[in-house]
């Protein structure tokens, strides 16, 4: 979310940087907010002359209920009377038209903050242009690809061969996009996600288990209306909504807080169930646990001073990196196009893990750089030495989610005789299992 006052001095980069995102339908929202803003503006300052006006007739009237209560001339009475009166009516058309200009800056106010809402952040200068995921850009790799001499069957199939999944089961209890994890597949689920806590506690990353729901206005806070729409589930009769990530109810921990500057950056990782109804163009998965309702997810989260924000952004996405390559799965960086990035953020990448099934990369972990635009629909400020406040930034990075990690373990350590080896950093969360040996073999 931009400051209407830059806005107000840049319309042309602000419009520029629409075309870059391909949203041409919203130029005519700039100049509508500014027209808007105008009259907001000048409304303000007519109800606060009308206010000083009121407050001077009434303090007029002061001294003529004192005379009148002395005067004994019947006509000069009528006259001081006439002058209250006169006042008097002066006071209720003020009122009148105050009140007339109080509800048009309430609707101005509304219309305002709307607009800002779906304008877009200022994106990175270093962000790749293109309409769509398709623009987005490789920047490297880490680790040498799997190319197997064996058929690699579908994750689902190896996960079935150490009975580690009951898909069946699940769409008869809740649907489609759900699924029980069982013996090995289950503590290997559970393994990942203590290992990246531990990870990131080790990088001085404080742990935090969060809410799992949130109030409407937090929502509005961290994203933009159409991610909210295509992924939260509501609660109905309340105003709460189930989290679609951890980063939401980190981020909205600090609504309407100043922070201590000396404290910063606050560097936080998270763990939570995620819920999304994943109502884009992906959809759920009919087969598989690429794309589901229901995960769980180890998330990373800084509030730093602006000047912080572009260095922590290149650690964030760095240790994901490091993360996965000690479980010894080999991984790329993609810089994400202005068309693939959400409304907030001003910068954003993929890390895509290798599918020696596909023999292609595909998503595991995002990483963004908001700027200011949480901080400034959440109100999240930091105070300096000088006394003086100003916005925060906010960064987020998937640390692990256990769903695409799996699919990605499973096919670079499965072996030729349908076993699954053991990175040695994950040795001590799975008991001291070096390997894994299916229990349900299909010939």
């Amino acid at each position: 979310m931009l400051d209407i006052k830059f806005v107000r001095e840049n319309p042309d980069a602000v419009k520029e940087n629409i075309k870059k995102k391909f949203q041409d339908a919203k130029l005519p929202l700039v100049d509508e907010v500014i027209e808007k803003d105008a009259k907001y503006r000048a409304a303000l300052k007519e109800v606060e002359a009308l206010k000083a006006a009121r407050n001077k007739l009434s303090k007029a009237n002061g001294p003529l209920f004192g005379q009148l209560k002395k005067c004994t001339d019947e006509a000069q009475k009528a006259e001081l009377q006439a002058q209250i009166d006169a006042n008097n009516a002066a006071v209720k058309a003020d009122a009148d038209k105050m009140a007339e200009l109080e509800k048009e800056e309430e609707e101005l106010s509304a219309r305002i903050q709307e607009i800002m809402y779906s304008i877009p952040q200022m994106i990175d200068p270093s962000v790749p242009i293109g309409p769509d995921d398709t623009y987005n850009v490789e920047a490297q790799r880490f680790g040498e690809p799997v190319v197997p001499d064996f058929p690699i069957p579908y994750h689902t199939e190896i996960m079935e061969s150490f009975d580690g999944i009951d898909m069946d089961a699940a769409g008869r209890v809740a649907g489609n996009g759900f699924y029980y994890l069982l013996g090995n597949i289950a503590r290997l689920h559970e393994a990942v996600l203590a290992y990246a806590r531990d990870f990131m506690i080790n990088k001085g990353f404080t742990y935090v288990i969060p809410p799992f729901m949130m109030h409407g206005n937090v929502v509005q806070g961290v994203m933009s209306f159409p991610e909210m729409d295509a992924m939260m589930y509501k609660i109905e009769g309340e105003d709460l909504y189930l989290i679609g990530t951890s980063e939401h109810t980190m981020i909205g921990r600090f609504i309407d807080q100043t922070l201590d500057e000396s404290k910063m950056p606050l560097t936080l990782t998270s763990y939570s169930p995620c819920f999304r109804k994943e109502k884009g163009a992906h959809g759920i998965e009919e087969r598989g646990i690429y794309r589901i309702h229901q995960f769980e997810k180890q998330e990373m989260i800084v509030v730093c001073r602006p000047e912080e924000s572009a260095d922590w952004y290149e650690k964030l996405w760095k240790m994901s990196v490091e993360l996965f390559r000690s479980m010894e799965i080999p991984v790329r960086q993609l810089n994400c196009c202005s068309g693939d990035l959400a409304d907030l953020k001003v910068k954003s990448c993929d890390i895509e893990a290798w599918s020696p099934r596909q023999q292609k990369y595909f998503e595991v972990c995002s990483c963004s750089n908001l700027g200011d635009a949480q901080a400034r629909r959440l109100h999240i400020r930091i105070k300096g030495k000088d006394g003086k406040t100003y916005l925060a930034h906010t960064l987020n990075n998937t640390c692990v989610a256990p769903p695409r990690m799996l699919i990605a373990f499973l096919e670079n350590h499965l072996q030729a005789d349908g076993s699954v080896t053991i990175p040695e950093v994950l040795q001590p969360y799975m008991g001291g299992l070096k390997v894994m040996v299916p229990t349900n073999k299909k010939d």
